[in-house]
């Protein structure tokens, strides 16, 4: 029984083993539906993975120029940490946390995140995200700031 025990115990963990090879992004059930804002519950990550952490991006083109528009920050940022993301051999589906940061943060501004975010993650298998309204960011005229964390699967 003890050998049987044993066995059945190695063949359990394999199971759960394979079945979580890739990072899991859920709502679970109980709480909202937050996918319509633009983000998720929960992200889990595998124990053999490797976590890269994008430094918070702001919405500069290549020459570190700032566009006076919301929109045009919000789709460089999203590009500049896809340009970062790239450099490690990851996409904007390898994200599993966001942290984003809005100078005076109003609806407005909120429907653009959730119009722009559709577009990165078109699936809605969106990261989980923390949205806080700030008074200001590093550079004058800068208008948002997002960083990241993405997860490496290891073989």
């Amino acid at each position: 029984m003890k050998k049987f025990t044993s066995t059945l115990f190695i063949l359990t963990l394999s199971i759960m083993a394979t079945q979580v090879k890739s990072q899991e992004i859920s709502n679970p059930k109980g709480l909202y539906d937050p996918r319509p804002h633009g983000y998720s519950h929960v992200a889990t990550v595998p124990a053999n993975s490797t976590l890269v952490f994008v430094a918070g991006q702001a919405g500069t083109d290549a020459e570190g120029k700032l566009s006076s528009d919301f929109r045009t920050q919000v789709r460089y940022t999203l590009k500049n940490i896809e340009i970062a993301l790239k450099s490690k051999g990851l996409t904007h589906k390898h994200i599993v946390k966001l942290t984003t940061l809005v100078v005076d943060y109003d609806s407005e501004k909120h429907k653009v995140l959730i119009e722009e975010s559709k577009k990165v993650w078109p699936d809605g298998k969106y990261p989980v995200n923390t949205l806080i309204p700030v008074s200001r960011l590093a550079l004058d005229g800068m208008q948002i700031e997002i960083d990241a964390t993405a997860v490496l699967i290891n073989d």
